[in-house]
């Protein structure tokens, strides 16, 4: 590298001390030395190109605080579904858990994106904030004191389920808030997702380290410490002053104007269709994490964090790579490429039972389903009018809270008949008939495009023999 540079400092030298009778060699000299500074310009780029966002102080109090608690979050989650499943050894009990923590976001999530349209964003996701930290704190208290069933633990999550039914509506269309530049927002919005994903990563983890050595309630406690940091990084951000909009129709008729809009923008139809039928059929593979951890891989709370942080290292890598995409890059594309890895990935994990062979293929299934997920909520946002946004993002919240809820049930009470390796196997294969799909609809738009594009030419051509 050394000797590179030193090469560099000569050619510079040889060329300004040139005359004109070197003409040719001036010239290759110039092209070397400036291959050299675009080589340079070029690394440069790629770096601030993958976190350009974060040139919004907003944004970067946001992500911060946001970060914290998603590993909380991720912690609490993870704690859970253990409990549940070391006090009932059931995977139908596990997945009527996941139920009861996102159903209720399917019930109210239309309520709460007409909610998030009509009023203060930052406001309702304050509120919101702060009453995760309560259901947090409550959980933690009742397993601490270790006076708990079964029923006091799903009645918690049913109340977790409401307020997030508020606070995606109201926290995913706040983000074009916090960005000054419109052009970041995919960027800002794959951080997003690589941010989630760092907290699946991390969480699981710590969940597993703390579940062994300090029990649930301290994980859970730790989690409502968590959402301190996100409500301080809130109260730091500086927006402008909200200006509040006459409200000239009632709710029914917020929701019948959701609804048309829909059925008008097609693109944003086809991809909350794709989004339901993976959240339904594939998405709820980890229902079955517990039991392979236990089962499968004779482990304990431990291996189902290392097998969940895994699972999380895949889906990070997925979303920086997709931060890192280059501006105007294609992401309907990538949609048949990443539903293929995670099919593959899901076959895979569910025929192998040597752990770290395993892990390799639960980080190819967290790759898969975290980047198509993020590419399914990056174009829905950017094709969305921004007086519909909020109304969207509850569309999609029912696509995914409706549907991943449900898929949970079904994939445990599918389990407790063939297995939970079998059924995983099922969802890999659906994985990829989908991905199938995927690819025949956009060779079909492709082909559409350069239908219209011949029959463009033909009308130029017949422009000018006119």
């Amino acid at each position: 590298m050394e000797t590179e540079i030193y090469r560099f400092i000569d050619l510079n030298h040889l060329k300004s001390s040139l005359t004109s009778d070197s003409s040719i060699f001036s010239k290759l000299v110039t092209f070397r030395f400036n291959m050299f500074d675009t080589i340079s310009s070029m690394d440069k780029d790629r770096k601030t190109n993958t976190f350009r966002a974060f040139k919004n102080r907003n944004y970067r109090l946001f992500f911060s605080g946001q970060s914290v608690s998603l590993i909380g979050t991720w912690m609490q989650r993870t704690g859970v579904s253990w409990v549940v499943y070391t006090m009932t050894h059931s995977t139908f009990m596990l997945g009527l858990t996941i139920f009861a923590s996102q159903f209720p976001s399917f019930l109210f999530s239309l309520w709460g994106g007409i909610l998030a349209d009509r009023y203060n964003r930052f406001k309702i996701l304050l509120l919101t904030q702060t009453c995760s930290l309560i259901q947090a704190l409550l959980l933690a208290i009742l397993i601490l004191t270790n006076h708990f069933v079964v029923w006091e633990i799903l009645t918690l999550s049913v109340i977790l389920g409401i307020v997030n039914a508020f606070d995606l509506p109201a926290r995913q269309p706040l983000v074009h808030e916090l960005i000054s530049n419109k052009e970041d927002i995919p960027n800002a919005l794959a951080l997003n997702s690589s941010m989630v994903n760092v907290a699946r990563l991390i969480g699981p983890a710590l969940s597993g380290i703390v579940l062994g050595k300090f029990g649930a309630g301290i994980c859970f406690l730790l989690n409502a410490i968590s959402f301190l940091a996100v409500i301080i990084s809130l109260l730091l951000i500086k927006l402008p002053t909200y200006t509040v909009l006459p409200i000239k129709k009632n709710i029914f008729a917020d929701i019948s104007d959701g609804f048309v809009y829909l059925q008008k923008t097609k693109a944003i139809s086809l991809i909350l269709l794709l989004l339901s039928i993976t959240s339904l059929l594939i998405l709820p593979y980890d229902t079955l994490l517990p039991v392979f951890a236990n089962i499968i891989f004779k482990g304990d709370a431990t291996t189902f964090g290392c097998i969940s942080s895994f699972i999380g290292l895949g889906a990070i890598s997925g979303t920086i790579f997709l931060a890192s995409r280059k501006k105007g890059s294609s992401l309907k594309g990538l949609l048949f490429v990443n539903i293929s890895l995670l099919g593959i990935g899901l076959i895979l994990f569910s025929r192998i039972t040597y752990f770290p062979i395993a892990m390799l293929f639960a980080t190819m299934s967290g790759f898969g389903a975290m980047s198509q997920s993020t590419i399914c909520l990056t174009l829905i946002q950017i094709k969305t009018d921004a007086s519909m946004r909020g109304r969207v993002m509850s569309y999609v919240a029912m696509s995914y809270f409706g549907m991943l809820p449900l898929g949970s049930l079904l994939i445990g009470t599918i389990s407790q008949k063939i297995g939970a390796p079998n059924t995983l196997l099922c969802q890999g294969i659906i994985a990829i008939i989908v991905g199938i799909f995927v690819a025949a609809y956009l060779k079909k738009e492709k082909i559409r495009k350069e239908d219209m594009k011949q029959i463009e030419e033909a009308e130029e051509r017949a422009v000018e023999g006119i």
